[in-house]
């Protein structure tokens, strides 16, 4: 069945109004392509920072509306209205239609999100996707917001919990957000998980991932923030976040790592990076490796005085 994609594209400044002559226009569907802010949006949604390249190549500066109608209406009709409207408000904007399968557009986003393989052991692959591998399988099912690549802050614990997960390990994921950091280290062989988030939407989604992949008897999520829900000591702790929750975190963290437990700690950008180290260290962690990737860094910490 087809249907037609009308596209209206202008500055971002003119977006709302834009979609407000849309939605007053539209019998069927609206959906707004705006990349202006897609990290932050994809962290917010998802929490998961999985982004394909060529999402992140997007017009920044545009916003394009996409109004789709049903078979029996008649876009020249609708195209006529809305280019009266819209001139009417005085709005800069480019129009366009095509027709559309209708399951093209609720599933055409899965174009941007494929399997994709991390260090020696794992590999990340959508739910819908059959990928014959060896290594250590996360399924995640991550919806419209997310693409194909790994984002620099995930890949970066990623591969460290490749390297150091060895079997048997206890875990906590700070900011658990989809569960993929605890996920992948059950995945690799540690024994139980603990994620920890302040949104229950995040919580819901955690738990459904790791029913997805199999782990859900050995990963516990709650909701809540550190000093209420964590306990007891962690061989390993992730916190991929941001610099402002890593500081502010980082004072709890040695009396939750176990005797040679490590502390990953992303989300990090590189122009923060020495105000992080300090604080770490003011916090008691000693830094036992930094890594940086594309302006990213991760830091991998152990109790002060720890080899």
């Amino acid at each position: 069945m087809e249907w037609t994609d009308i596209k209206i594209t202008v500055p971002k400044a003119s977006a709302e109004a834009a979609e407000a002559i849309a939605t007053g226009i539209s019998g069927g569907g609206i959906y707004i392509e705006d990349y202006s802010d897609l990290e932050a949006g994809v962290r917010q949604i998802a929490h998961v920072d999985l982004i394909e390249p060529a999402l992140l190549a997007k017009d920044r500066e545009h916003v394009t509306v996409h109004l789709y109608l049903a078979p029996d209406e008649n876009p020249a009709e609708v195209l006529e209205l809305l280019r009266g409207r819209l001139a009417a408000a005085e709005l800069p904007c480019e129009l366009a239609a095509e027709g559309v399968e209708q399951e093209d557009w609720e599933t055409g986003w899965k174009a941007y999100y494929h399997a994709l393989t991390i260090g020696r052991r794992l590999a990340v692959v959508p739910s819908w996707e059959n990928f014959e591998t060896d290594r250590a399988v996360i399924r995640l099912d991550p919806g419209m917001a997310f693409g194909t690549g790994t984002h620099e802050t995930t890949s970066l614990c990623l591969a460290a919990l490749d390297e150091l997960v060895k079997g048997g390990e206890r875990v906590l994921d700070i900011g658990t957000g989809s569960g993929i950091l605890a996920i992948a280290a059950l995945k690799l062989g540690a024994a139980a998980a603990e994620g920890v988030d302040i949104d229950p939407m995040c919580v819901r989604t955690a738990g459904e991932n790791a029913a997805l992949n199999g782990v859900q008897d050995r990963f516990t999520v709650f909701v809540g923030d550190l000093s209420e829900k964590a306990g007891g000591r962690y061989d390993l702790i992730t916190a991929n976040i941001v610099a402002n929750a890593i500081l502010h975190l980082a004072p709890a963290v040695p009396g939750l790592l176990a005797p040679g437990g490590v502390f990953i700690a992303s989300g990090i950008i590189d122009t923060r990076r020495d105000e992080v180290l300090a604080g770490l260290a003011a916090a008691g962690l000693t830094v036992t490796d930094l890594r940086q990737e594309n302006g990213w860094v991760a830091i991998l910490c152990k109790n002060g005085g720890e080899a």
